[in-house]
């Protein structure tokens, strides 16, 4: 796992990449690093906000992972790790088990295209998680199997 200060959605380095994310379970799409990658492609939202209006036919659900192609070789995979917007009598609405089920299937596409992961510090900001929680699940998922991450600390 390699660190480096920069932004999540211009992620470095040749070949294939994703960008993983960490979305709400609610169809919520406004604060956070998706305004980011709002910002530069149109297709993450709206392929979630489709998802998620189709919920009752389809897999969404935490631990679900929807992978969004934005360009010839690069992929967004919004990962529902988060259940609701808003810490409350349950603690901060990130889902640790969630993130490391959609990380295993981010590492299994990922070792499909040979593709390299990159990340903010999924699930810590708005999410309410810790890294020092969310770190070893990265690890089992992507690095332990051979796929390269790079965590973006924004500047």
């Amino acid at each position: 796992m390699t660190y480096i200060k920069g932004d999540a959605t211009a992620p470095q380095g040749k070949g294939v990449k994703i960008i993983a994310h960490v979305s709400n379970d609610l169809g919520g799409w406004g604060k956070g690093f998706v305004l980011a990658l709002s910002r530069r492609w149109k297709e993450p939202e709206a392929e979630y906000r489709q998802w998620h209006r189709g919920r009752a036919g389809n897999d969404f659900r935490l631990g679900a992972v929807q992978f969004v192609q934005v360009d010839t070789y690069l992929w967004v995979a919004n990962m529902i790790g988060q259940h609701g917007l808003k810490a409350g009598s349950h603690g901060p609405p990130v889902r640790y088990e969630a993130i490391g089920e959609a990380l295993r299937t981010v590492g299994d596409k990922a070792l499909e295209l040979k593709a390299s992961v990159h990340m903010p510090r999924i699930g810590c900001g708005l999410a309410g998680g810790r890294w020092e929680l969310i770190e070893p699940l990265v690890t089992a998922g992507l690095t332990g199997r051979g796929v390269p991450v790079t965590v973006y600390d924004h500047d």
